[in-house]
């Protein structure tokens, strides 16, 4: 729901702040003071393409910043979540428009693109009265508005599962025949691999060992060497450390005698000494271990270059021959399989398919029953709203099954009539945009309770209208407010007293410069506005009691 809009130096607006609220809001004003700019506003903010003219006489730039309760927008919510663009529960767009350069967007304060303001509005405002911003001319949302009137939200799961499930096996079956066109060849390859990789006989823990023996191998008369100088130091040597340190260690104790402060030291000490002692007798084992070997120096460096001439053959590092190993078993075994695996593939593919027609076809009848209803009740209601004559109708155009989606067997079109003699045609060449405004009132109104776009804006809906008519337009707008924020545009004060909330539009001239002002109206300011657009600029007694009763009548 829209909660918040900001305008600044958009055409004869300077700055413009407008709280919103739950229920029909009706916006009135005389002709010109700036009301379907505030339309205009909103449509920029989601989407609409920008036009450096739209900005103030004087200014740089225009900006429009729209704040948004997502509580009734869930597809929206989710919209951001997937966009990387959510922040919890609000939702804050911003338009900056420039004359020189382009627009700029952002989306809870991180940029973003016209596309992203156009997908996002999508799923927040309906805007009646223009080709903008109406979900309603799409052909998806006409198909997801049916199903949700019609209550199909299990058979369109099971259409859908079924033909994804089939299309999955589809392409796995594809794969594994255009595999198969070249098996024999591949087998022989891959048994060659296989009996290749295997002749090593090596994990990767055996690789790792296999290169630390060599580098300890190839460096076995320095490890010698090197051990036995150490070795002589410790304990072999004169003087050897081990026995200065067990000769200091005697010294000291007998020192401690006299003074017990140097018994930490002389602790220390007889602990080096017995590390000392310990260090030299592993020095002792390692070098009774150490055998200088050239035969098995030479099998290491074998075993070694065989590995590396393998892994520059398969272009991988040594220690990935084991996994490469374990991946052509894999595509061995199933490719030996491939004849089980191909037959067992297209048994279950075509099972599938017979499922997804089964499912197809029980869709295509509830959709066909909810679209006879929905088009007698639209039907129904655009001749209340004053189209005499005018028909409307849900047309489900059946699809050749290789032209079958998730979404069933057939397209679904909303097709209208407005007057009478006219051909019924698709709801988005509807020419009129009060036309269009009052046709989607009806179906709005009709599937009030299935709608997933929050906030509707309805422009123009009064055009051509007048006494018993207007006041049904009016009466059809509250109820749709009872569950969807309803914004209307109207000049008819049968229309407007039927609203929950009213806003007066005005402009003004100040230094030259004319002005566009907005505000929330009182009960009593109301009636002052409903008298004015029932009697012109002569406000009389007589007038204000007609308002005074019109709102009285929807109280």
């Amino acid at each position: 729901m829209l909660t918040y809009l900001q305008v600044r130096d958009l055409a004869i607006v300077s700055h413009l702040e407008l709280e919103c609220h739950a229920g029909m809001t009706a916006l009135t004003g005389e002709t010109g003071a700036g009301k379907s700019i505030l339309i205009e506003a909103l449509g920029l903010v989601l989407g609409d393409k920008a036009d450096a003219s739209l900005i103030r006489a004087g200014r740089e730039r225009a900006e429009i910043l729209a704040e948004i309760d997502l509580d009734q927008a869930p597809d929206a919510r989710d919209w951001l979540v997937e966009q990387g663009l959510d922040d919890d529960n609000a939702c804050v767009v911003r338009r900056l428009i420039v004359r020189e350069g382009r627009s700029r967007a952002f989306i809870n304060g991180r940029a973003a693109t016209g596309a992203q303001l156009r997908d996002l509005g999508e799923r927040l405002v309906d805007i009646h009265g223009q080709h903008a911003h109406q979900s309603l001319l799409r052909a998806n949302a006409q198909r997801e508005l049916l199903d949700a009137y019609g209550g199909h939200g299990d058979q369109v799961t099971a259409v859908a599962t079924a033909f994804r499930t089939f299309r999955d096996l589809d392409q796995r079956l594809q794969a594994l025949e255009t595999a198969s066109a070249d098996r024999a060849a591949r087998l022989d390859l891959l048994r060659f691999q296989v009996d290749e990789l295997s002749a090593l006989g090596l994990n990767v823990e055996a690789i790792e060992n296999l290169d630390h023996e060599q580098r300890r191998l190839s460096h076995i008369g320095r490890l010698q060497e090197t051990v036995g100088r150490v070795l002589l130091l410790l304990a072999e040597g004169e003087p050897a450390i081990d026995d200065q340190l067990r000769s200091a260690t005697r010294e000291i104790e007998e020192l401690a005698g006299i003074d017990p402060a140097l018994a930490e030291s002389r602790d220390l000490l007889e602990t080096a000494a017995i590390h000392a002692g310990e260090a030299a007798a592993g020095l002792r084992r390692y070098l009774d271990g150490l055998d200088l070997d050239p035969a098995a120096l030479q099998e290491v460096e074998i075993r070694l270059g065989q590995l590396h001439d393998l892994a520059r053959k398969y272009r991988v590092k040594p220690t990935e021959l084991p996994e490469l190993l374990d991946q052509r078993r894999a595509e061995l075994d199933a490719l030996e399989q491939s004849d089980v695996t191909l037959g067992d593939l297209r048994e279950r593919r075509e099972r599938v398919w017979r499922d997804f027609l089964a499912a197809a076809a029980e869709l295509t009848r509830a959709r066909q029953t909810a679209a006879e209803r929905l088009s007698t009740t639209v039907t129904r209601s655009m001749q209340q709203l004053g189209m005499n004559g005018g028909q409307f109708s849900l047309q489900l155009d059946p699809l050749p099954e290789e032209r079958a989606s998730a979404n069933g067997l057939e397209r679904v079109e909303m097709l209208v009539s407005a007057n009478p003699g006219q051909p019924m045609q698709p709801l988005a060449k509807v020419a009129s945009g009060g036309e269009l405004s009052r046709i989607s009132l009806a179906i709005q109104v009709a599937t009030a309770e299935c709608g997933r776009v929050p906030t509707l804006v309805f422009d123009e809906v009064d055009v051509g209208i007048g006494g018993g008519v207007a006041e049904i337009v009016g009466r059809l707008l509250r109820r749709l407010g009872e569950s969807r924020q309803v914004l209307c545009v109207t000049h008819l004060p049968q229309v407007a007293a039927q609203a929950h909330n009213q806003l007066r539009v005005r402009k003004e001239t100040i230094d030259g410069q004319t002005f566009t002002r907005i505000e929330p109206l009182d009960d009593r300011a109301r009636v002052d506005e409903i008298a004015r657009m029932l009697g012109g600029t002569e406000i009389t007694a007589r007038t204000r009691d007609h308002a005074s009763e019109m709102l009285d009548w929807t109280r």
